[in-house]
C-alpha cells in the first residue's frame, strides 16, 4: 500500500476541513525511529502538498517542518487507521448481523460479513444457538474486541521485525548519551498508550522498560528492585556496558494535561489538576533517587527526567534537570511553543534553536526555579532528540486532525491488566492497569472500571478486560505459575465488580507471553 500518498489524501481532507470546504466526520476516528532518519529539506518537500492555511495560535507554514519526518507520519498513519479500524468496524458489524434473520443461512451470512468487514470469524459457538434466543450479542462484541486485540499486536510484532536495525541504532544512541537503561512510567491514560512508539517516537526495544500507572504515580519500591537487577547484570556480564564504563540509569516519569478542556479532560487520578500531577510525578522520581542514594551511596549513577504530555496535541513539555540532576517545574521546554518558533527555520538553524531553548531554563537569574548549571552533555543531547521526534508527532496531529485530537477525551477500546501487551502501542487503544494483585492495585482498576462504564455500560456494551502477564521461560514452573496468577486475578476481578459480572457487562480475556518482546501470545482463557 502507498503509505504516503494515504497520509497525503488525510491531510488534504483536513486542510480542506481548515478551509471550510467540508465538515469533519462526526464520531469517527480516524517504522519508529531517531529523531528525523530521513531529512526534508527545502527542495524536496512534495509540491502537492501545498501550504496550510494558518489556524488560531498557529504560524502559516510551508508543507513540512524541516526536521520533522514524513516517512515516518505516513507509516504511522496507515497503522493507525488499520488498528483502530478493526476496533472501529466491531459495532457496524454486529448491527448488521443483529439484523439477519435466524433461518438456515444465518452463520453463513453472519460469518460472510464479519470476514468482510472484520478479516475474521465470529465465534461459531455463539452463532450457532442464535436460533434459540437470538445472538448473543454482548458476547460476540467481546469476541471481536479480544479478537482485534490479537490482530493488533501480531501487526505490531510484525512491524517491530521490521525494525531491528532502528532498535539497534536507538540502543546506541542511548549508550552514546550515557544511559545504559531507560525507564519510562507514564500514566495509564490511554491517551498515553502510544508515547514510545508516536509522541517520542522511540522504538520498543528490551533496553527500554515501560510500566503505566495512575496518575504516573509509579512504586518506588518495585523500579528500586528493576534497578538492582539491571546493576547486578551489569557487574556479572557487563551488559550493556562493564561498572567501569561510568554510564547512567535514567528514570522518566510522563504526566498529561488538556489544553483545550484542562479542568476536565486531564488526569483523572489527579482531578484533572496539572500541578497535582506534575508534583506528583516529581515526587516519584526524587524518592526513586533518593531511595538508591541511601542504600547504595551511587546517587551520581541514576539520573532522572520528567516530560508533560499535552494529549489534545501530543506536544511534550521538558523539565531539564540543573547540573546536580535536579528538576523543577518551572525549568522546562515547551515544545509547543518551539514548533511554532521553528517551523519556517532551515534545518540547522532550528537544531540550534532547539539546543538554545534546552539551555535557557538553567540560565535564569538565581531565586525561585533556579537551576545550578546545565545538565551533561548526554542528556542535553537526549533531550534535543525527543524534542526533534516530537516536532514530527505535533505535525502529524496538525496534519491529520487540525492540530487537536477529535476524542480529546477517553475513547479506550479495552481495558488491559497486568503487564500489558507492550508490543502494542496507540492512542486510546486501552486503558492499563497494571496489578499483580487486585488488592495493590484497585485504585487503577476502579479507574479503569468508572471510565468504561461511560464508554460501554451505558450503552449496554460489556467492559473487555484484557488479563495479561509474562512469564521466563528460562525459570521452571514460570508459565504454570503465571497462567494460575492470571486466574487469581480474573477471579478477583469478578468478585469485586460482580454486578457488572452478573449481567454480562464484563468480560475477561487471559493470555501469556514469554519475556521477550515480539513473543508469541497464548490465549489461556476466556469469558466469550
Amino acid at each position: 500500500m502507498n503509505t504516503r500518498g494515504a497520509y497525503q489524501l488525510r491531510a488534504q481532507k483536513a486542510a480542506e476541513r481548515r478551509r471550510g470546504k467540508t465538515q469533519p466526520r462526526g464520531g469517527q476516528i480516524a517504522p519508529v525511529s531517531l529523531a528525523n532518519p530521513m531529512p526534508v529539506s527545502e527542495n524536496n518537500a512534495s509540491p502537492s502538498d501545498g501550504v496550510f492555511q494558518k489556524k488560531a495560535g498557529m504560524p502559516a507554514r510551508r508543507s513540512q517542518h524541516l526536521l520533522t519526518d514524513g516517512y515516518t507520519n505516513a507509516r504511522l498513519a496507515h497503522c493507525e487507521d488499520s488498528v483502530k479500524g478493526r476496533f472501529d468496524a466491531i459495532l457496524p458489524t454486529l448491527k448488521r448481523v443483529a439484523g439477519l434473520s435466524y433461518g438456515p443461512d444465518f452463520v453463513e451470512s453472519a460469518q460472510r460479513i464479519a470476514r468482510q468487514t472484520l478479516d475474521f470469524d465470529l465465534s461459531e459457538e455463539l452463532l450457532d444457538k442464535a436460533w434459540v434466543g437470538g445472538a448473543d450479542m454482548k458476547a460476540l462484541y467481546a469476541q471481536c474486541s479480544f479478537s482485534a486485540l490479537q490482530a493488533a499486536a501480531a501487526q505490531f510484532v510484525e512491524d517491530l521485525n521490521q525494525q531491528l536495525e532502528t532498535v539497534e541504532d536507538t540502543r546506541n544512541f542511548f549508550l552514546d548519551c550515557g544511559f545504559h537503561a531507560v525507564d519510562i512510567s507514564p500514566c495509564a491514560d490511554g491517551r498515553l498508550k502510544g508515547l514510545t512508539r508516536y509522541i517520542l517516537r522511540l522504538p520498543l526495544s528490551s533496553f527500554t522498560r515501560r510500566k503505566a500507572y495512575a496518575g504516573a504515580l509509579f512504586d518506588v519500591e518495585t523500579d528500586v528492585h528493576h534497578w538492582e537487577e539491571t546493576e547486578l547484570r551489569r557487574f556479572r556480564e557487563g551488559v550493556p556496558t562493564p561498572p567501569e564504563s561510568g554510564t547512567r540509569y535514567l528514570k522518566i516519569a510522563v504526566y498529561h494535561t488538556s489544553s483545550s478542556d484542562p479542568s476536565h479532560q486531564g488526569c483523572a487520578a489527579h482531578g484533572s489538576n496539572e500541578h497535582a500531577a506534575l508534583d506528583g510525578a516529581l515526587e516519584r522520581l526524587n524518592q526513586f533517587r533518593e531511595a538508591i542514594e541511601n542504600t547504595f551511596c551511587c546517587g551520581a549513577s541514576t539520573d532522572i527526567l520528567l516530560i508533560g504530555v499535552d494529549t489534545d496535541s501530543d506536544a511534550i513539555k521538558v523539565h531539564v534537570p540543573d547540573s546536580k540532576g535536579d528538576l523543577s517545574q518551572h525549568r522546562v521546554v515547551d515544545n509547543a511553543q518551539l514548533y511554532r518558533d521553528t517551523i519556517n527555520l532551515s534545518a540547522d538553524q532550528a537544531r540550534v534553536a532547539i539546543y538554545e531553548a534546552i539551555s535557557k531554563p538553567n540560565q535564569q537569574s538565581p531565586g525561585w526555579g533556579a537551576g545550578e548549571g546545565q545538565p551533561h552533555e548526554g542528556m542535553r543531547k537526549l533531550i534535543a532528540n525527543l524534542l526533534i521526534n516530537n516536532l514530527s508527532q505535533i505535525e502529524y496531529v496538525e496534519d491529520l486532525y487540525d492540530g487537536c485530537y477529535p476524542d480529546i477525551g477517553h475513547a479506550e477500546r479495552y481495558i488491559s491488566v497486568g503487564d500489558g501487551f507492550d508490543e502494542v502501542q496507540m492512542r486510546n487503544i486501552a486503558y492499563y492497569a497494571h496489578l499483580h494483585t487486585l488488592e495493590e492495585g484497585v485504585a487503577d482498576m476502579d479507574v479503569g472500571i468508572k471510565i468504561f462504564t461511560g464508554l460501554n455500560v451505558t450503552r449496554g456494551l460489556p467492559i473487555p478486560v484484557a488479563i495479561h502477564y509474562r512469564y521466563n521461560a528460562k525459570v521452571p514452573g514460570s508459565r504454570e505459575r503465571t497462567v494460575v496468577k492470571a486466574k487469581r486475578v480474573e477471579a478477583a476481578i469478578r468478585e469485586r465488580y460482580a454486578d457488572l459480572d452478573g449481567k454480562g457487562l464484563l468480560v475477561c480475556h487471559l493470555s501469556v507471553q514469554d519475556r521477550p518482546t515480539g513473543s508469541a501470545i497464548e490465549t489461556v482463557g476466556a469469558s466469550a
